[in-house]
Protein backbone atom coordinates (compact mmCIF):
# COMPACT_ATOMS: atom_id res chain seq x y z
CA UNK A 1 0.00 0.00 0.00
CA UNK A 2 1.07 3.80 -1.11
CA UNK A 3 1.89 6.07 1.73
CA UNK A 4 -0.94 8.14 1.03
CA UNK A 5 -3.49 5.54 1.11
CA UNK A 6 -1.84 3.98 4.37
CA UNK A 7 -2.76 7.81 5.63
CA UNK A 8 -6.38 7.77 4.23
CA UNK A 9 -6.84 4.29 5.79
CA UNK A 10 -5.71 5.71 9.50
CA UNK A 11 -7.78 8.58 8.95
CA UNK A 12 -10.68 6.43 8.39
CA UNK A 13 -9.94 4.51 11.07
CA UNK A 14 -9.71 7.71 13.00
CA UNK A 15 -13.28 9.50 11.77
CA UNK A 16 -15.21 6.10 12.81
CA UNK A 17 -13.53 5.92 16.55
CA UNK A 18 -14.89 10.06 16.45
CA UNK A 19 -18.45 9.35 15.37
CA UNK A 20 -18.85 5.96 17.61
CA UNK A 21 -21.26 6.18 20.13
CA UNK A 22 -20.17 6.95 23.70
CA UNK A 23 -16.99 8.67 22.21
CA UNK A 24 -16.67 11.58 23.96
CA UNK A 25 -13.49 12.22 24.02
CA UNK A 26 -13.67 14.38 26.84
CA UNK A 27 -13.14 12.07 30.14
CA UNK A 28 -16.78 10.89 30.06
CA UNK A 29 -15.97 7.47 29.09
CA UNK A 30 -18.36 6.36 32.65
CA UNK A 31 -21.27 7.57 31.67
CA UNK A 32 -24.03 5.99 30.40
CA UNK A 33 -24.93 6.28 26.88
CA UNK A 34 -28.69 4.85 25.50
CA UNK A 35 -29.30 4.02 22.16
CA UNK A 36 -32.01 4.23 20.47
CA UNK A 37 -33.59 1.24 20.46
CA UNK A 38 -33.31 1.20 23.91
CA UNK A 39 -35.02 4.62 24.34
CA UNK A 40 -37.95 3.53 22.16
CA UNK A 41 -38.26 0.35 24.92
CA UNK A 42 -38.51 2.99 27.64
CA UNK A 43 -41.03 5.56 25.88
CA UNK A 44 -43.33 3.06 24.95
CA UNK A 45 -43.30 1.79 28.34
CA UNK A 46 -44.51 5.01 29.76
CA UNK A 47 -46.56 5.10 27.22
CA UNK A 48 -45.09 8.20 24.53
CA UNK A 49 -45.73 7.99 21.22
CA UNK A 50 -43.85 10.64 18.37
CA UNK A 51 -45.88 13.09 17.03
CA UNK A 52 -44.33 15.03 15.00
CA UNK A 53 -45.59 18.33 13.76
CA UNK A 54 -44.45 21.71 11.69
CA UNK A 55 -45.02 24.66 13.83
CA UNK A 56 -44.05 28.59 12.91
CA UNK A 57 -40.21 29.33 14.13
CA UNK A 58 -41.75 32.20 15.84
CA UNK A 59 -43.94 29.33 18.32
CA UNK A 60 -41.39 27.13 18.33
CA UNK A 61 -39.12 30.00 20.12
CA UNK A 62 -41.39 31.14 22.33
CA UNK A 63 -41.98 27.66 23.49
CA UNK A 64 -38.19 27.00 23.99
CA UNK A 65 -38.08 30.10 25.98
CA UNK A 66 -40.86 29.22 28.16
CA UNK A 67 -39.35 25.53 28.97
CA UNK A 68 -36.08 27.65 29.92
CA UNK A 69 -38.21 29.45 32.16
CA UNK A 70 -39.86 26.73 33.96
CA UNK A 71 -36.99 24.53 33.43
CA UNK A 72 -38.99 21.42 31.71
CA UNK A 73 -38.23 19.60 29.13
CA UNK A 74 -39.99 20.86 25.75
CA UNK A 75 -42.12 17.37 25.60
CA UNK A 76 -43.25 17.90 29.36
CA UNK A 77 -44.47 22.03 28.46
CA UNK A 78 -46.12 21.00 24.86
CA UNK A 79 -47.64 17.81 26.90
CA UNK A 80 -48.83 20.57 29.83
CA UNK A 81 -50.15 23.04 27.50
CA UNK A 82 -52.23 20.73 25.35
CA UNK A 83 -53.65 19.29 28.29
CA UNK A 84 -54.60 22.24 29.25
CA UNK A 85 -55.33 23.63 26.15
CA UNK A 86 -57.75 20.24 24.94
CA UNK A 87 -59.62 20.81 28.50
CA UNK A 88 -60.50 24.52 28.62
Amino acid sequence: MKKTGMAKSDAKKLMGKMTAPGAGGFGNSDTAVVDRREQRKRDQALGLVPFAVKLNGDLVQQLQTLAKERELDLNQLVAELLTKGLSA
